[in-house]
């Protein structure tokens, strides 16, 4: 029977006291979240790249801990290293040089990574490879991101569960979603940023994204500094409601749920100003 997970992007928020937490600090912040969640998004192990020789990989104690944090059933989706998914390295201005990432893609750097994870054995969900806006400075074309990103694909481990996220809404086509397809990768709908309503890219591509078993949704909001100063980053209640899209996103997962779709709902703080708020609204929209 096909699974709908709802969790949040992240969970150590000391301002969830009351909502998740028994208190502020002092707590195993992970294991109070799993008595409640059945779902977490591992957002730290993203960032990863410090320069061209320097990548930072998940810690064996961080990854034995969150396993031993959890029940049997829990399922972690992972964000991969930003040192795979970035063309190049950050810069600190617009006009600086740009700097190649000689890891950009690196099925062995992927593979090792994958290796930390281990540990975490039946509670890894899906891996997700998340990849920046892309302009023609930082990638020639689509056809040349396709290419080289199903060249990887097909040489990382198939033991896992894949989910690929793009954030140049021009890539939201046929070749994208095929390409998904035939590497056997969930897309991520994404609900955020300059990215097309994420109900509007299911319903125009609902046959293609249909094919996969599983299926990750992340809502992360369109303004994250400007929450962020609504809120004051004290995430304890909705500063920016969003039920009518809350409406049709729990109307979607309906659907796919009845077609024998695992979905993960990941959900963030920026969303609407209160990931475990937001969770309630969903639950019960679902119910």
């Amino acid at each position: 029977m096909a699974q709908i997970r709802i969790g949040t992007c992240s969970w150590k928020y000391p301002s969830w006291e009351g909502l998740v937490y028994s208190a502020p600090q002092g707590i195993n912040y992970l294991e109070e979240y799993a008595a409640r969640y059945d779902t977490v998004e591992v957002d730290q192990w993203f960032w990863s790249l410090f320069g061209t020789d320097s990548v930072k990989l998940p810690s064996p104690f961080d990854v034995m801990h969150y396993r031993q944090s959890v029940g049997a059933d829990f399922r972690f989706s992972v964000k991969a290293p930003n040192s795979i998914t970035l063309t190049h390295l950050y810069t600190k201005k617009k006009s600086d040089p740009l700097v190649a990432n000689p890891h950009f893609l690196s099925p062995g750097l992927c593979s090792t990574f994958l290796s930390t994870l281990d540990p975490l054995g039946a509670t890894l969900g899906p891996v997700m490879f998340q990849f920046e806006y892309l302009n023609k400075h930082k990638m020639p074309s689509q056809a040349d991101f396709l290419r080289d990103l199903a060249a990887f694909m097909g040489q990382i481990p198939r033991a896992h569960t894949y989910a690929i996220e793009v954030r140049n809404p021009n890539y939201l086509n046929e070749p994208f979603f095929t390409m998904c397809r035939e590497v056997q990768a969930s897309p991520v709908l994404l609900q955020g940023y300059w990215m097309p309503p994420l109900v509007d890219v299911y319903d125009r591509w609902r046959s293609i994204i249909t094919a996969h078993q599983t299926l990750v949704i992340r809502l992360l909001g369109p303004d994250r500094k400007g929450i962020e100063k609504a809120t004051g980053k004290r995430w304890d209640q909705i500063v920016a409601p969003r039920d009518r899209e809350l409406e049709g996103i729990a109307g979607l997962i309906k659907e796919l749920n009845g077609l024998g779709i695992d979905v993960y709902l990941n959900i963030n703080n920026h969303y609407e100003g209160s990931a475990p708020l937001t969770i309630q609204k969903v639950r019960t929209l679902l119910n």
